[in-house]
Formats: structure tokens, C-alpha cells, sequence
């Protein structure tokens, strides 16, 4: 499409240089054309710019200044494009580790502090989902239940005659396989759904499966305080603890995914809401059932199942 236009007039283009010698330009053969080209993203060198500018003005015809057009276009196409790594890739994944920390801050606050009305994809993530923040937030909690529910436990027994204190490893494995399965596969299978939903209703809001990701790891951020604070010894206050953290979370979740489901079916959108909040009450309860646990301590003195004094009887 270029070569119609191509005048070889190159007196014109040495008078039109003449008149105007404060421009800036570039050689074709300049050695430094690589460097220019290496500009800043999403934009030019400035004297690339004045010159872009000005053959825009001037709308000139001669080979050169065409040819420096054609140069500028491709530059500008080329830099504007991203070329995306296969997603079996780390560099696939890199990039959504790339978050800033008050960013991550600020996506926290947002799901222990829900508003109505307010989509935490639409409000904290903005079309830039992260994996950094729910990654984090899942292994912090997973040891929190963890550690809390250790520490119960040796509270509980402590002192108690012939009670030793053993730690519960198995509650790490416990939690991390009940954690990471809600927060991985539900959001996965909820994903497919409207996918599934927005294929045979067009005006469905649509969320990417990295959103829907991001979502569920922050909204599981406010269990952590109510797992710590159930190392208080009173039931009734634990209780608390787990419906305030399980209101909290699933307000999030509620207000986030009720405008993508809304214009569907009603017993479609009841059904749905209805699964997100049982869930995530499956969550809390397997949360606490995890710290409660395995309650394990060993007797140092003999019972009348063994008659080795030598040999503890572990019970549990």
C-alpha cells in the first residue's frame, strides 16, 4: 500500500529539509537506529516523536520521509504488542506474582471490610488479578489452624496428670489439603459454570478463572484472626469467632458473583448463591473441626491395658 504513494523527487525533499533545519532526523543507515527503536514502552525517544510529528504535519511525499513512516509505524505496532508465554510456562505464571505490596494491602482490607454494592473484582482488582496475595493467605492460614490448634490443645490438657504435650503434625496436611482444594477447585468449577451460563445467556457478566482465583484467596483472609483467636479457651466465643468470619467472607464472595448471575434463571441464581455460601460454611466447620482434631496425649503412668511401665500408653 506504501509504493503508490512514493514520490523520487529528492529535490523536493532537500527543499522541504532546507526549510526547515531545526527538525530532527534519522538516517536509515544510522547505527544507532537499534537503540532508537529500544525506546521506553508504550511510546518514542522524543526525537523520534518531533519527527513523527512532523511528517504528520507536513504530510510529506518523498521516499524518505515515507520510508521513515513505514519505519515508525511497524515500531509502534511492534511495541504496543505482548507477546504472552504458554501457560505451561513460569513466565506464564510470573506475572501474576508481580504485584505491588499495597496493592495486596489494600485487596486485604477490601475483603474483611465488604460493602454492599461493591464488586471486589470491579473495586480492588481492576483487570489485574493476582496469585501472590491468595497463595500467601492460604498457607498462612493452613498453619494458623495448624499452630492453634496445637496450642488448644496443650492449653486444654495442661495439667492434667500424666499429660505430656505431642505435637500434631498431621493437622498441617489435614488443613493444607482442605484449604487448598477450596480454593483452587471451587474456584475452578465456578468458573466452568458460567462459562458454561454465559454461553447460552450472552448478557451474563463474565469473570477470567484468575479472578474468580483471587476472589476465594482473599476472601478466606479474615479467618486467620478468628483461627487465632480460638485459641481461647471458651466454646460459645469460638462459635462467634466462626459465624462472624464466615458472614464476612461470604458477604465478599456474595456481592462479588450476584451481578454474574443475577439476569439468569432465579432458581439458576438461588442454587448458586446457595452452593457459594454452603461451601464456604463446609470451609469454616472443616476449619474448626481441624483445630479440635486429633487430640492426642500420652499417660506416663500404667493403665490396666498395660503392664509394661516402661511402655507410655498414647491416647487419642
Amino acid at each position: 500500500f506504501l509504493f503508490p504513494y512514493i514520490q523520487l523527487d529528492f529535490e523536493e525533499a532537500a527543499n522541504l529539509m532546507d526549510a526547515n533545519r531545526d527538525v530532527v532526523t534519522i538516517s536509515i543507515g544510522d547505527e544507532d537506529l537499534k537503540a532508537k527503536r529500544q525506546g521506553p514502552a508504550g511510546g518514542f525517544p522524543p526525537d523520534v516523536r518531533k519527527n513523527l510529528d512532523f511528517l504528520s504535519t507536513n504530510k510529506c511525499q518523498c521516499l524518505k520521509c515515507r520510508l521513515i513512516m513505514f519505519i515508525l509505524f511497524w515500531l509502534k505496532l511492534l511495541a504496543g504488542q505482548k507477546k504472552s508465554a504458554p501457560f505451561w510456562t513460569f513466565e506464564y505464571y510470573q506475572a501474576f506474582f508481580d504485584v505491588e505490596t499495597h496493592h495486596v494491602k489494600e485487596r486485604i482490607i477490601g475483603s474483611m471490610l465488604p460493602w454492599p454494592g461493591k464488586n471486589f473484582i470491579q473495586v480492588y482488582l481492576r483487570k489485574n488479578p493476582d496469585l501472590y496475595g491468595p497463595f500467601w493467605i492460604c498457607t498462612t492460614l493452613v498453619f494458623a489452624c495448624a499452630i492453634s490448634g496445637n496450642i488448644s490443645t496443650f492449653l486444654h490438657k495442661f495439667g492434667s496428670s500424666g499429660y505430656k504435650y505431642t505435637p500434631e503434625f498431621q493437622k498441617v496436611t489435614i488443613a493444607a489439603t482442605a484449604i487448598f482444594t477450596y480454593a483452587w477447585l471451587v474456584p475452578l468449577g465456578l468458573w466452568g459454570f458460567l462459562l458454561w451460563r454465559n454461553n447460552k445467556i450472552l448478557n451474563l457478566v463474565s469473570y477470567s478463572f484468575m479472578e474468580i482465583i483471587c476472589v476465594y484467596g482473599y476472601s478466606l483472609s479474615v479467618y486467620i484472626p478468628a483461627v487465632v483467636l480460638w485459641i481461647i479457651q471458651v466454646e460459645w466465643l469460638r462459635w462467634c469467632f466462626m459465624v462472624v468470619a464466615l458472614c464476612v467472607s461470604g458477604s465478599v464472595l456474595v456481592t462479588t458473583f450476584w451481578p454474574a448471575v443475577r439476569d439468569d434463571n432465579p432458581r439458576v441464581t438461588i442454587a448458586v448463591i446457595a452452593i457459594i455460601l454452603l461451601l464456604n460454611a463446609l470451609l469454616a466447620v472443616g476449619c474448626k473441626a481441624v483445630r479440635s482434631a486429633g487430640v492426642s496425649y500420652v499417660l506416663l503412668h500404667p493403665c490396666n491395658c498395660c503392664t509394661n511401665d516402661s511402655n507410655p500408653v498414647s491416647v487419642g
